[in-house]
Parts: C-alpha cells; sequence; structure tokens
C-alpha cells in the first residue's frame, strides 16, 4: 500500500497529517507535482516531478496507483478516474470519493466552473479550517486502518 498524493494544490497541513501517519504506520507516501516541492525528511516519503501540461499529475497518479493504494487530491475528475480502477480517494477536507458521490461531485463542480465563467459566481471553496484538519486525519486514520486490516 503507498499513499499518493496530488501535491500541487495540496495544503501544507494536510500533509503533514500524512507525513505522520506515514511515520507511524511504515506507509510510503508519493508527492506528485509539477514543481518543486520540498518534502519530509524521511526515507517513506518521496516526489515525482511531471511536466507542466495539463493533467499530467493526475495522469501519473492514475498510472501507478494501485486499487490498494490510497490517493489524496482535491482534484475531482482525478478522484473519479481513481474510483473509475477501483481505488480509494479522499479529499483534504475529509470527504472519501466513492461511487455513489464521485458523479455528482464532477456534475456539481463543471455548473460552479460555467457559473463562474459566466460571472454568475465568484470565488472557491472556503480556506481549510480546524474542522476540515480534523475531519482529514479521522478520514484519513479510519481508510488506513482499514487497508492495514485487509492487507492480513
Amino acid at each position: 500500500m503507498k499513499i499518493w498524493i496530488d501535491a500541487d494544490a495540496c495544503p501544507r497541513v494536510i500533509k503533514d497529517i500524512v507525513y505522520r501517519a506515514s511515520a507511524r504506520l511504515g506507509i510510503p507516501v508519493c508527492l506528485v507535482a509539477n514543481n518543486d516541492l520540498s518534502r519530509a525528511h524521511s526515507p517513506l516519503v518521496s516526489s515525482v516531478r511531471v511536466s507542466a501540461s495539463d493533467n499530467a499529475a493526475d495522469d501519473y497518479i492514475v498510472e501507478h496507483a494501485a486499487p490498494t493504494d490510497l490517493v489524496i487530491t482535491a482534484d475531482i475528475p482525478l478522484a473519479a478516474r481513481i474510483v473509475a480502477r477501483d481505488g480509494v480517494a479522499i479529499d483534504p477536507r475529509g470527504d472519501v470519493y466513492t461511487e455513489e458521490n464521485v458523479g455528482e461531485r464532477l456534475s456539481t463542480r463543471n455548473l460552479l466552473n460555467e457559473l463562474r465563467e459566466a460571472g454568475i459566481v465568484q470565488g472557491g471553496p472556503e480556506p481549510l479550517g480546524m474542522t476540515d484538519r480534523q475531519k482529514f486525519a479521522s478520514a484519513l486514520d479510519r481508510l488506513l486502518t482499514r487497508r492495514l486490516k485487509e492487507r492480513r
């Protein structure tokens, strides 16, 4: 099992939570981004720099993540691709993407993008708050615990 992080837009505090879980459980982490990344000083944490082309990081993660891995991303199209391959993805706010919810989230995302382009809606999601961090940490712990039990 490995944890993949779509790292270009992943908040530092979320990466730190993942690094702590990785160290505690001995699970490798791979950050994928199209720019240089600072990373934790741990042999369990690696990084991959991909080209700056659209979806390069997403494509890399989809090509390399196994169904037993966990992907952390706020990118709903990437999450949809992971779920379609029977993988597990979680967003930085602690919401787990599933077959049941990813299609609806993708539709909502597309609608909001259209409304933003038309100038009807402005802005994006609220900043990550303490509740979001706690929800993420709890969801991550639950997913990793379940995955580790499945491996035994």
